[in-house]
C-alpha cells in the first residue's frame, strides 16, 4: 500500500481513483497528475514502481496543498467569515445551508433531525 500525503491509498485500485482518496485531489486533479508525470492512469496501484510514487509523492508536495493544510485553511476562511458576520458566516453559525438554498423544506442535512412541535406520549391509564 502507498503512503501519499500521508494517506494510505489502496492498492488494488487504478492510480487515478486511488489519488482521490487523498483530501484535495479530486478526478481532475489527479488526471492532470498523472498526465505531467507521464504515467498511465489505467496501472493499478500494486503496479507501481518506487520511483513512480516519489514521482508522485513530490510532484503534490511542491505543488498542491493537500490534507492537514488545506483543512487548516479552509477552517480559519470559515473562521474569518463567522468573525467579520457575514451573511455566509452568520449561515455557518447557524448550521443552515450556506449558499442559498431553500430552508422552508428540505435542508435536513445542514439543520439536522426534525423536532416533533407538541408531539408527546399518551399517558396509560
Amino acid at each position: 500500500m502507498a503512503r501519499i500525503a500521508g494517506v494510505d491509498i489502496p492498492k488494488d485500485k487504478h492510480i487515478s481513483i486511488a489519488l482521490t482518496y487523498i483530501y484535495g485531489i479530486g478526478r481532475s486533479k489527479a488526471a492532470k497528475i498523472l498526465d505531467d508525470l507521464k504515467i498511465e492512469k489505467t496501472l493499478k496501484t500494486k503496479d507501481l514502481s518506487e520511483a513512480e510514487v516519489g514521482k508522485i509523492r513530490e510532484y503534490i508536495d511542491s505543488n498542491l496543498k493537500v490534507e492537514g493544510d488545506l483543512r487548516r485553511e479552509v477552517t480559519q476562511n470559515i473562521k474569518r467569515l463567522i468573525e467579520i458576520n457575514s451573511y455566509k458566516g452568520i449561515r455557518h453559525k447557524r448550521g443552515l445551508p450556506v449558499r442559498g438554498q431553500r430552508t422552508h423544506t428540505n435542508a435536513r442535512t445542514r439543520k439536522g433531525r426534525k423536532r416533533g412541535v407538541g408531539i408527546r406520549k399518551k399517558q396509560i391509564g
